[in-house]
């Protein structure tokens, strides 16, 4: 048996949200998955977000350079510096997504999970699927706590 999670996530709450741009309220979204740590400067994860969100709306993916130059030109809007912004952490961190099943990858590009909203995909893998199959197994552990 080995020490390293199958499945992980970590969730936050956070205030309800009101007056916040469009920046803060994905970083927000990201505390709250656990995609992010508080006070963490390195949010690049925000941008690719904001990326990903923006072109599901014209049902689009992105290759890798198009979320490359998008979160770049959104750092810079955003008065951020363009650390993080190395394909190898762009990668990263689109595996993270694709962890909780938020964003999917085909033919060598991205998009959130089936162009659906992410409200819905949420819903239907990570509440529905993934969050009760960790239960699950805790569940399992706690029923061979209580037999010994």
């Amino acid at each position: 048996m080995t020490d390293f999670p199958l499945a992980e996530i970590t969730l936050r709450k956070y205030e309800t949200p009101y007056d916040l741009s469009k920046r803060d309220l994905v970083k927000k979204t990201c505390l709250s998955l656990g995609l992010l740590q508080p006070g963490d400067s390195r949010d690049v994860i925000v941008d690719i977000m904001l990326a990903l969100l923006d072109a599901n709306k014209e049902k689009k993916s992105l290759y890798l350079e198009e979320i490359k130059d998008k979160v770049i030109l959104s750092r810079k809007n955003a008065s951020c510096e363009e650390k993080g912004t190395a394909e190898s952490n762009l990668r990263r961190q689109l595996k993270r997504l694709r962890d909780i099943m938020l964003v999917e990858k085909s033919e060598n590009k991205y998009r959130i999970s089936e162009f659906q909203s992410l409200k819905k995909v949420f819903e239907e893998k990570v509440t529905k699927f993934y969050v009760p199959s960790i239960v699950s197994r805790i569940n399992e552990y706690l029923d061979q706590i209580e037999r010994q």
